[in-house]
Protein backbone atom coordinates (compact mmCIF):
# COMPACT_ATOMS: atom_id res chain seq x y z
CA UNK A 1 0.00 0.00 0.00
CA UNK A 2 3.40 2.15 0.35
CA UNK A 3 4.74 1.66 -2.08
CA UNK A 4 1.42 2.52 -4.65
CA UNK A 5 1.04 5.47 -2.58
CA UNK A 6 4.74 6.70 -3.62
CA UNK A 7 3.81 5.56 -7.11
CA UNK A 8 0.19 7.56 -7.31
CA UNK A 9 1.96 10.98 -6.08
CA UNK A 10 5.04 10.59 -8.44
CA UNK A 11 2.49 10.10 -11.17
CA UNK A 12 0.15 12.60 -10.37
CA UNK A 13 3.13 14.94 -9.82
CA UNK A 14 4.48 14.25 -13.42
CA UNK A 15 1.58 14.55 -14.97
CA UNK A 16 0.64 18.02 -13.56
CA UNK A 17 3.70 18.88 -14.39
CA UNK A 18 3.76 17.93 -17.99
CA UNK A 19 0.81 19.97 -18.22
CA UNK A 20 2.46 22.98 -17.26
CA UNK A 21 5.47 21.99 -19.19
CA UNK A 22 3.93 21.08 -22.64
CA UNK A 23 2.55 24.69 -23.19
CA UNK A 24 6.09 26.24 -23.63
CA UNK A 25 8.63 22.87 -24.13
CA UNK A 26 6.53 19.66 -24.89
CA UNK A 27 10.31 17.66 -25.47
CA UNK A 28 10.65 18.25 -21.59
CA UNK A 29 7.38 17.41 -20.67
CA UNK A 30 7.95 13.78 -22.45
CA UNK A 31 11.70 13.64 -21.16
CA UNK A 32 10.10 13.69 -17.54
CA UNK A 33 6.88 11.96 -17.88
CA UNK A 34 9.63 9.10 -19.28
CA UNK A 35 12.48 9.75 -16.08
CA UNK A 36 8.85 9.42 -13.76
CA UNK A 37 7.83 6.39 -15.77
CA UNK A 38 11.39 4.74 -15.41
CA UNK A 39 11.73 5.94 -11.45
CA UNK A 40 8.08 4.00 -10.78
CA UNK A 41 9.59 0.42 -13.05
CA UNK A 42 12.52 0.76 -10.68
CA UNK A 43 10.50 1.20 -7.41
CA UNK A 44 8.40 -2.26 -8.60
CA UNK A 45 11.56 -4.24 -10.33
CA UNK A 46 11.99 -6.23 -6.51
CA UNK A 47 8.46 -6.76 -6.53
CA UNK A 48 8.34 -8.11 -10.32
CA UNK A 49 11.68 -10.46 -9.41
CA UNK A 50 10.18 -11.77 -6.24
CA UNK A 51 6.97 -12.80 -8.29
CA UNK A 52 8.86 -14.69 -10.54
CA UNK A 53 11.31 -16.01 -7.89
CA UNK A 54 7.50 -17.51 -6.18
CA UNK A 55 6.35 -19.09 -9.56
CA UNK A 56 9.55 -20.85 -10.17
CA UNK A 57 9.52 -21.89 -6.56
CA UNK A 58 6.19 -23.31 -7.06
CA UNK A 59 7.31 -24.66 -10.56
CA UNK A 60 9.31 -26.79 -8.14
CA UNK A 61 6.77 -27.73 -6.04
CA UNK A 62 4.63 -28.68 -8.76
CA UNK A 63 7.34 -31.07 -10.60
CA UNK A 64 7.18 -28.68 -13.70
CA UNK A 65 10.07 -27.83 -16.01
CA UNK A 66 11.95 -24.42 -15.52
CA UNK A 67 11.08 -24.51 -19.11
CA UNK A 68 8.06 -24.47 -18.75
CA UNK A 69 7.83 -21.56 -17.18
CA UNK A 70 10.36 -19.59 -19.18
CA UNK A 71 7.74 -18.33 -21.91
CA UNK A 72 5.11 -17.69 -19.36
CA UNK A 73 7.84 -15.29 -17.79
CA UNK A 74 9.13 -13.70 -21.47
CA UNK A 75 5.14 -13.53 -22.58
CA UNK A 76 4.03 -11.61 -19.41
CA UNK A 77 7.47 -9.56 -19.64
CA UNK A 78 7.00 -8.50 -23.47
CA UNK A 79 3.58 -7.62 -22.62
CA UNK A 80 4.13 -5.09 -20.06
CA UNK A 81 7.08 -3.95 -22.26
CA UNK A 82 4.94 -2.88 -25.33
CA UNK A 83 1.98 -1.44 -23.68
CA UNK A 84 4.57 1.09 -21.90
CA UNK A 85 6.03 1.71 -25.16
CA UNK A 86 2.64 2.04 -26.52
CA UNK A 87 1.50 4.66 -24.45
CA UNK A 88 4.87 6.47 -24.42
CA UNK A 89 4.62 6.33 -28.21
CA UNK A 90 0.67 7.68 -28.06
CA UNK A 91 1.68 10.10 -25.42
CA UNK A 92 4.11 11.83 -28.06
CA UNK A 93 1.58 12.08 -30.73
CA UNK A 94 2.95 8.82 -32.31
CA UNK A 95 -0.06 6.59 -32.91
CA UNK A 96 1.16 5.13 -36.20
CA UNK A 97 4.91 4.01 -34.56
CA UNK A 98 2.11 3.25 -31.88
CA UNK A 99 0.10 0.44 -33.93
CA UNK A 100 3.70 -1.20 -35.20
CA UNK A 101 4.74 -1.89 -31.64
CA UNK A 102 1.95 -3.26 -30.75
CA UNK A 103 1.88 -5.28 -33.96
CA UNK A 104 5.60 -6.24 -33.35
CA UNK A 105 4.84 -6.80 -29.57
CA UNK A 106 2.04 -9.47 -30.22
CA UNK A 107 4.04 -11.20 -32.48
CA UNK A 108 7.03 -11.36 -29.84
CA UNK A 109 4.44 -12.71 -27.36
CA UNK A 110 3.77 -14.96 -29.63
CA UNK A 111 6.75 -16.82 -30.07
CA UNK A 112 7.50 -16.74 -26.96
CA UNK A 113 4.76 -18.57 -25.86
CA UNK A 114 5.56 -21.18 -28.64
CA UNK A 115 7.42 -23.24 -26.72
CA UNK A 116 4.79 -23.51 -24.28
CA UNK A 117 2.36 -24.79 -27.01
CA UNK A 118 4.87 -27.30 -28.32
CA UNK A 119 5.21 -28.63 -23.98
CA UNK A 120 1.15 -28.76 -23.64
CA UNK A 121 0.95 -30.87 -27.07
CA UNK A 122 3.79 -33.08 -26.02
CA UNK A 123 2.11 -33.72 -22.56
CA UNK A 124 -1.39 -33.95 -23.82
CA UNK A 125 0.19 -36.84 -26.60
CA UNK A 126 1.89 -38.45 -24.22
CA UNK A 127 -1.26 -38.79 -21.62
CA UNK A 128 -3.23 -40.14 -24.94
CA UNK A 129 -0.71 -43.02 -25.76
Amino acid sequence: MEAMARLAAVGVTAVVLSAVLKKNTPELALLLVLAAGVWMLAEVAGSLRAAVALMEELARQAGLSEALLEPVVKTVALSILTKLTVEVCRAAGEGGVAAFVETAGTVLALMAALPLVRAVAQTMGELLV
